[in-house]
């Protein structure tokens, strides 16, 4: 990983964003764990919501390690309204949330991000703030913060 902290302006975004350029394998997933849960926590946010947060970048790191394409990158921003957090990778192949299958193994990390967001999560075409130039995707979340600062 990458531990290099980049705080940059992004075109799809309003206002600052913390950015991380994260490995490009499966030690991602780990990295992007401890990552969101210590840039939330020094922001204040309850710690309930810092560990759906966590969760849900694990499962879109996750996604991305499976089925997207390096480089990847996470990205945090805090509103007064809103944390965002997006898993930008350069795949064109889009994330599908499938249905439940109590025998299935894998494949809910959508449901799950879909849950704990309420509905607020998407992919948005997204330009790579550490790799400029390059275009991607981001698949993202977003958790209100109604009462979730500590």
């Amino acid at each position: 990983m990458t531990e290099t902290t980049v705080l940059a302006d992004h075109p799809h975004s309003l206002g600052r964003s913390l950015v991380w350029r994260l490995r490009d394998d499966a030690r991602a997933v780990g990295d992007a764990r401890n990552l969101i849960r210590r840039a939330l926590l020094l922001v204040g946010l309850r710690r309930d919501l810092v560990d759906d947060a966590v969760l849900m970048v694990s499962e879109l790191v996750t996604n991305v390690v499976l089925h997207g394409d390096a480089p990847y990158e996470l990205v945090v921003r805090v509103e007064p309204a809103e944390v965002v957090c997006m898993v930008v990778d350069a795949g064109a192949v889009l994330p599908v949330r499938r249905g439940t299958d109590a025998q299935t193994e894998n494949g809910r990390g959508l449901l799950i991000v879909a849950e704990l967001s309420a509905g607020l999560f998407g992919c948005i075409p997204q330009t790579f703030a550490t790799c400029p130039g390059m275009e991607g995707k981001a698949t993202w979340f977003a958790l209100p913060l109604a009462g979730g600062r500590t």
